[in-house]
């Protein structure tokens, strides 16, 4: 009689890698036929990154590629999270526009090289970059007619390219972050934003609802382009993925109980409830009425069951206290500052993040009861403060990283192994230090430390120590039971 072993690691095809994405990482903006991306000129403005530094190089990934991959064998990963530069593929975006062959041959050849090295390919079709001629030609995301349309177009050429050996499709990353940041706060391309300060125009009571909602409906219809047309003959799974981070009641009064469900709502809710559940989330339309758009019914069929699987971005926990005026926070206060006047964890550089595994753990749990689907986490990291002032044999010793790491990866474990939680995926942000958007270079979230004057490479602890814990803590699933 064999007696059943529980096991006590992640089962053996659990998938877990290094993620990127095209404009933080690839520079070469101006190369092969390459079209410009809403990021070129926003991030070319005064004032609008930290150190008033652009994408025009980057970690220069585009022509150093190779070495890019040596690195990732090097690490011994098997999966690789990037993204495709739409304007590298179609230049000027449109449904009409021509593709650049040599766009699609640059991305070939570096999905070719991925799988000779035993890699496989998780592909984000669409990671903030639009393409700068389809907002100047009709407002793009803004645009219900065109974009869906012309997203449309730009993931089937794709699938057409690549789906052949690409079989983990993501549609669109943080559609959140592509309104609020993009429309509302104005601090993302285009930059659009009510105050006049920052923007000459836009409409942020507005706008980011629609944004939103635009953004759902070109990702539902690429999805089920997907799979009417590709996923019989190509077998790959697509979904999209939400960034989010668990909400925590401030303290136990009803007010503030209250006020973390509606901040989940917002940041979450938003768009997994009408792409998993059918409906925006009730609290979202009290709050904005007649300012959030409706889906007619023909456009809810397309949206509910849009995505294979929960594509989950997290980070951090917030505190939440009911109050404040801020739509894009659901009318609720965050804070890392306990009652006690202790604060929630350890300070990254960014003054959005705190290190608070414990949160990650409630999150997963969350997501799993409420959408009830395999969670792939396809982003979570750490920016260790000041980390770009530091001397590069200090920086390597990444131990505020680390520290965070090994309590995100015990919450993952515990989530799948004790509390039942499916999670099929875990990518560490990021594979490289990088264009970290209106931080520009300032702020590092790499298990890589990249040296921009040289472009060299240097593995942080952080690299190593994931490497060794998911090696240890995978199941090897040929061993023999003794």
């Amino acid at each position: 009689m064999t007696s059943a072993k529980v096991s006590n690691k992640l089962p053996k095809d659990f998938i877990w890698g290094f993620a990127t994405a095209s404009f933080q990482i690839e520079g070469s903006t101006n190369v092969d036929g390459r079209g410009k991306s809403i990021w070129d000129d926003f991030s070319k403005q005064p004032e609008k990154t930290k150190d008033g530094r652009d994408g025009d190089v980057a970690t220069d990934s585009y022509r150093l590629w190779k070495e890019d991959i040596a690195l990732l064998a090097q690490y011994g990963v098997k999966y690789y999270r990037f993204s495709l530069s739409w304007s590298r593929i179609i230049p000027l975006g449109g449904r009409n526009d021509p593709v650049n062959p040599k766009g699609v041959a640059f991305y070939s050849n570096f999905i070719d090289a991925l799988l000779e090295h035993g890699i496989i390919p998780f592909v984000t079709l669409y990671h903030w970059d639009l393409p700068q001629a389809l907002h100047d030609r009709y407002g793009g995301w803004l645009n219900k007619d065109e974009i869906v349309q012309d997203y449309v177009r730009y993931a089937q050429v794709c699938f057409r390219a690549f789906g052949d050996r690409v079989k983990h499709w993501l549609t669109v990353n943080e559609p959140w972050c592509v309104s609020i940041l993009g429309y509302g706060r104005g601090v993302f391309a285009p930059g659009r934003s009510s105050d006049r300060e920052r923007s000459p125009e836009g409409d942020s009571s507005t706008e980011p609802w629609l944004v939103g909602h635009n953004v759902i409906l070109s990702h539902a219809h690429a999805v089920r382009l997907y799979r009417e047309e590709f996923k019989a003959a190509q077998g790959g799974q697509i979904g999209i993925t939400l960034n989010g981070d668990w909400a925590m009641p401030y303290d136990n009064s009803p007010q503030n109980v209250e006020a973390a469900q509606h901040a989940l709502d917002v940041a979450i809710g938003w768009f997994a409830d009408p792409i998993y559940l059918g409906h925006y989330p009730d609290y979202m339309k009290q709050m904005l009425q007649e300012r959030l758009p409706e889906f007619t019914p023909e456009e809810l069929k397309v949206v509910k069951g849009s995505s294979d699987f929960y594509g989950m971005n997290t980070y951090t926990t917030n505190l939440c206290r009911d109050g404040g005026d801020d739509e894009f926070q659901g009318l609720v206060e965050y804070t890392f500052i306990r009652p006690d006047g202790t604060q929630l964890g350890t300070q990254a550089h960014c003054a959005w993040l705190q290190d608070y595994p414990q949160g990650f753990r409630d999150l997963l749990n969350y997501i799993w009861k409420r959408y009830k689907l395999p969670i792939y986490v396809t982003e979570n990291g750490f920016a260790v403060k000041d980390e770009h002032s530091k001397p590069i044999e200090e920086a390597l010793q990444d131990s505020d990283r680390v520290n965070y790491f090994k309590g995100t990866t015990a919450s993952l474990k515990a989530a799948v192994l004790e509390d039942g939680v499916d999670v099929r995926a875990y990518f560490p942000w990021s594979f490289l230090d990088n264009f970290e958007w209106a931080d520009g270079y300032i702020t590092r979230f790499g298990v890589t430390y990249v040296d921009y004057e040289t472009q060299q490479r240097y593995p942080k602890e952080s690299a190593k120590f994931l490497v060794k814990w998911f090696g240890d803590n995978i199941d090897a699933g040929d061993r023999k039971l003794q």
